[in-house]
């Protein structure tokens, strides 16, 4: 399980924080995620394992994506430290990203992935009709989801924290969120979980976290809930904002696969176990997360630990 402590921790010092479920606002458009080298990421994928060619199945997922020549992720542009394409190289960059270049090495044996920008409301479209290949997307695991996706995983646990302008005062907790106005991203945890912890907020909703920010900052509500790994990368970049609270849920992140494809989901949980054991997954914490955080990188959940995973 991550140590949300040790992020709330730095949350509190550096006005950073982290959460679960970003989206972006242009669902549909694709970028290149990274070429042929094992540059991006500053070479954290050098020791990313490649599947044994036993392992890509005759007509299954694998197969296609191997025969393809890339890996097509559903995910972030914006996501700082987590999935945000670098203007200078085009290239994209973060703890997820990179993640879904690992997973495409050891598919194609190269980290050849192609982002399709996505928001938290499309994400389940995009992989039931086949857009994407998997979601990389702090995609948080609920049973509710499950129905209509697969989640292999969890690769990473946060929480949903609470931003505000810088200056605010009186929110201290999710009940001093009663009565006032507050800002979610759509089909995000953070809905039902205001209303149960809040239920006199009235909450209004945005496409994806920048929107939110935005609306943060021109005062259209008093507060943000997010997953706290969103918090984080935006307090980090925008002075504007102060992360208020700790954790106050734990929400597991999973990788979003098409429903009912069992053999693909054994083949990514086989995946995570591996690249957690050689140490690329804490490389790839480090370079991204871990440059805001503190620290030793955490300990991973347990794969299939939570319901729908």
């Amino acid at each position: 399980m991550v140590s949300i402590k040790r992020v709330a921790a730095v949350a509190a010092v550096a006005m950073v924080g982290l959460t679960a479920c970003a989206g972006t606002d242009s669902a549909g458009s694709a970028v290149p995620g990274a070429g042929a080298s094992e540059g991006g990421g500053g070479g954290v994928l050098a020791k990313a394992p490649v599947a044994a060619a036993a392992d890509i199945l005759p007509g299954s997922t694998m197969e296609k994506i191997k025969q393809r020549g890339e890996l097509i992720v559903g995910g972030s542009l914006d996501a700082p430290l987590l999935s945000q394409q670098n203007p200078a190289t085009g290239e994209v960059e973060g703890f997820d990203a990179d993640l879904g270049k690992a997973l495409a090495k050891y598919i194609i044996g190269q980290p050849k992935v192609k982002i399709v920008n996505s928001a938290s409301e499309t994400r389940e479209a995009l992989l039931s009709n086949g857009t994407v290949d998997v979601v990389f997307q702090t995609y948080t695991i609920t049973p509710e989801r499950a129905q209509q996706v697969a989640f292999a995983g969890p690769y990473y646990s946060s929480g949903l924290s609470i931003a505000v302008k810088k200056g605010t005062t009186g929110i201290s907790s999710p009940q001093d969120l009663n009565g006032k106005t507050v800002i979610a991203g759509a089909n995000t945890p953070a809905i039902p979980a205001i209303k149960k912890l809040a239920p006199q907020a009235k909450i209004i909703t945005f496409g994806g976290d920048p929107e939110c920010v935005q609306a943060l900052k021109q005062d259209r509500g008093v507060a943000y809930v997010q997953d706290e790994t969103l918090l984080v990368a935006d307090a980090k970049k925008d002075p504007e904002l102060q992360v208020v609270t700790k954790p106050f849920t734990q929400d597991p992140y999973g990788i979003g696969l098409k429903h009912g494809d069992d053999q693909f989901k054994s083949f990514v949980n086989d995946w995570l176990k591996k690249i957690q054991a050689n140490g690329v997954w804490q490389d790839i914490w480090k370079n991204s997360l871990g440059t805001v955080v503190q620290g030793e990188a955490p300990t991973p959940p347990e794969i299939g630990s939570v319901p729908g995973s």
